[in-house]
């Protein structure tokens, strides 16, 4: 039974609004337990704290990604830097032996329009000066089609480039050898073989120019030789070939040795350095740097009048001084094979004394020997004239690259500025065989006069 004491305090104990004793609160020991409670509630307003805030956080975080990934301007780790130019290696010497295939079927090709151009001259009723449009199409593309192939290498697009080239330089080999008229003739062989070669040129001579900084100009010259690869190969070629089996065959298998040289070079070719996405492609403040300027007005006069010599030396072979269809071509592979010295000699000379320095005599030279082609009257003394001829050619022709990678200190810029300068040289380029051949015209006899003046 319970206590009166117990019943007293039921009796007198009052509640309040809650439904709870009033003198419930406080009693002994009451503090501990509300020390106690609050503690708990305190840690567990706490931990919701901490919770709330991991949410937000993580939220942040989530919505910071998804903007960076929507976004166009995503930031890009910046491109590992490939240090200097190796200046050697079994990559660099490989890059060297595909750039030389390279200018084999372009400069070289280019280099053996001597032979079509007096084949030419005996099976397309035209005059010289016309058929010279065709080879001179082809260098002026060569060089401007460069400023723009140069800058795509420098944003990283160097194999597509290069394989559209291959593409187009299969097709104008091929339908030349079908072609049968005047115009076809300059469609596929000046168009598009013209196209295609200023995209293979100028984006190998950029990425080669990334390989080399001290031996930089030999580099070049030995890639260079494949002018003389193809300049000796393919008139060798239309000599042997066309009294046998004819003008078409003998191009198919210039084509099918240019099938070859691509495939090669696609499967070897490595471009060095990250692509510079952003950029003109004609940096114009190039054109304010003095030396830049002379060297690309120097260079116009010299390219102005070297290719003559390599374009009419056969015709001028047979109808000045009566040699044979085989002679004539004797004649342009003795132009070409003494390009070979003349590619080496000056190139491992620049390394030490600088590429501008090395050019100046052979650029004096070339221009003693134009004079010294009018007094010329001999066979012997023909050959003498393009072996002295070649061997300067060559070193101008070899000492450009080299002369305007000089000039670039940014290898980044090396394909936009090499296309630059190639541009201007294209004009001086694709006008003068035409002139050669419109001056020999204006003479009453036809003779080469006023053309070598």
């Amino acid at each position: 039974m319970p206590s009166e004491h117990d019943k007293s305090a039921g009796q007198d104990t009052s509640l309040d609004s809650n439904g709870f004793p009033m003198d419930a609160w406080p009693a002994h020991g009451d503090d501990n337990i509300r020390r106690s409670s609050v503690q708990s509630s305190g840690g567990d307003f706490s931990q919701s704290e901490t919770l709330g805030t991991q949410l937000e956080k993580t939220t942040s975080v989530k919505s910071a990604v998804l903007n960076k990934a929507l976004s166009n301007d995503v930031e890009r780790s910046p491109p590992i830097d490939p240090g200097p130019p190796p200046d050697g290696g079994l990559l660099a010497w490989t890059q060297v032996a595909m750039v030389h295939f390279t200018v084999m079927s372009t400069w070289g090709y280019i280099s053996s329009f001597g032979v079509f151009q007096t084949y030419y001259r005996t099976a397309l009723d035209v005059s010289p000066s016309a058929i010279s449009w065709i080879g001179s199409v082809q260098i002026f593309l060569l060089f401007i089609v460069g400023t723009f192939s140069g800058r795509a290498c420098d944003a990283g697009f160097f194999h597509y480039v290069y394989c559209a080239g291959s593409v187009l330089q299969l097709v104008g080999i091929f339908t030349t050898s079908a072609a049968t008229k005047y115009w076809q003739l300059f469609l596929s062989q000046a168009l598009c073989t013209g196209l295609s070669n200023g995209l293979h040129f100028t984006p190998a001579m950029s990425l080669l120019s990334t390989y080399f900084a001290k031996k930089r100009a030999i580099a070049q010259g030995v890639a260079l030789l494949g002018n003389c690869t193809g300049g000796l190969i393919f008139p060798l070629i239309a000599q042997q070939l066309l009294p046998r089996i004819g003008f078409p065959w003998t191009v198919r298998i210039i084509g099918f040795i240019m099938l070859g040289s691509n495939a090669l070079t696609i499967t070897c070719y490595r471009t060095r350095l990250p692509p510079r996405k952003t950029g003109p492609i004609v940096e114009w403040s190039a054109f304010t740097e003095l030396p830049f300027m002379l060297l690309s007005i120097a260079f116009f006069f010299n390219f102005w009048g070297l290719y003559f010599a390599f374009f009419y030396i056969g015709d001028y072979a047979r109808s000045e001084i009566g040699l044979s269809y085989r002679d004539s071509i004797n004649m342009l592979i003795t132009i070409v094979a003494a390009g070979i010295p003349g590619r080496l000699i000056p190139n491992y000379i620049a390394d030490t004394a600088g590429p501008l320095n090395s050019s100046i005599p052979f650029a004096f030279l070339n221009s003693l020997m134009a004079f010294v082609w009018i007094g010329i009257s001999s066979r012997s003394g023909l050959f003498a004239f393009a072996a002295f001829y070649g061997f300067g050619a060559g070193g101008i022709q070899s000492l450009y690259p080299p002369a305007l990678s000089s000039l670039t200190t940014d290898l980044s810029k090396a394909g936009v500025r090499m296309g630059m300068g190639f541009s201007i040289a294209a004009f001086a380029a694709v006008t003068g065989p035409p002139l050669g051949g419109a001056l020999i015209q204006q003479r009453s006899n036809g003779d080469y006069l006023y053309a070598q003046m």
